[in-house]
């Protein structure tokens, strides 16, 4: 043994991480995309079921901002004489839901967009909103009921309307952050055209996976938009439905808690 290897020092043993390092390493760790597509498409049961609510109890929409499009230019040609201000609704959610896509995807650059702690915050705070205008409707600091819609207009109205359109473009990044930008979760049209002009539209089950979750993102639209009115015809208000969809969301935020993480790839040596 030389004499340099003598007189090295000896190496102090690596001491383990502590608890709360462990608990920031794993929240600061990326999560795997493989299966997400099901927590998205939850997100489209969601965007269904809240928007139909909405439209029964506002006349307007939180997530299609195509429709609210529609009802702004039919408020400036005052062809909808029977809801004069319905075009404030709907403007308020064009401009919150646009306040959103700002905030969240900014939100999402900042912390690293597949990051657990960056997707487990952001719909952990969708789920608050979704949660507090539940509870302002359940306490009736909002009219809750689903005939709101008249010649007037109540302007306390618009506080669901804002929050809700604001959450609803955290969907949007979340499912862009999973790169599964063919489960848009908020709108329909581009699906539907990205499902019909697909070459391989007519490929076998497993051979066009982009193509089946187009199809059942439309599917689970569309069955959020009939429970929506099943519940809103049972009970003639609006919390029911927002109550299930902050439940599920708030179970898509504990799945992504504990969602496995992303596998480390080790370099192959040549």
């Amino acid at each position: 043994m030389s004499d340099l290897e003598e007189n090295k020092p000896p190496q102090a043993p690596s001491s383990p991480l502590s608890f709360t390092s462990k608990i920031i390493a794993y929240f600061a760790a990326p999560v795997t995309v493989a299966y997400t597509d099901i927590l998205m498409l939850l997100c489209c049961y969601i965007s269904g079921l809240v928007d139909s609510t909405i439209y029964n109890a506002y006349g307007t929409f939180v997530s299609m901002q195509t429709g609210n499009t529609i009802f702004v230019g039919l408020g400036g040609s005052q062809t909808r004489s029977n809801k004069p201000y319905g075009w404030a609704k709907s403007l308020t959610s064009i401009f919150c839901f646009f306040l959103g896509c700002l905030f969240w995807s900014r939100f999402s650059r900042f912390l690293g967009p597949q990051q657990r702690r960056t997707l487990v915050l952001s719909y952990f705070l969708q789920s608050v909103i979704m949660i507090l205008v539940a509870s302002l409707s359940q306490g009736g600091v909002v009219n809750g009921t689903l005939t709101t819609v008249s010649n007037d207009i109540d302007w306390i109205q618009e506080i669901p309307v804002a929050l809700l359109s604001f959450q609803a473009a955290g969907q949007l990044a979340g499912s862009r952050a999973l790169n599964l930008s063919e489960i848009p979760t908020v709108v329909v049209t581009s699906l539907i055209y990205d499902f019909g002009s697909d070459p391989a539209i007519l490929q076998s089950w497993g051979k066009n996976v982009k193509r089946n979750r187009r199809g059942f993102a439309f599917l689970a639209v569309l069955a959020g938009a009939i429970c929506g009115g099943w519940i809103g015809h049972g009970t003639h208000r609006m919390e029911s439905a927002l109550w299930l969809a902050s439940a599920i969301k708030s179970l898509i935020t504990i799945s992504l808690a504990v969602w496995p993480p992303q596998e480390q790839q080790v370099p192959k040596l040549t």
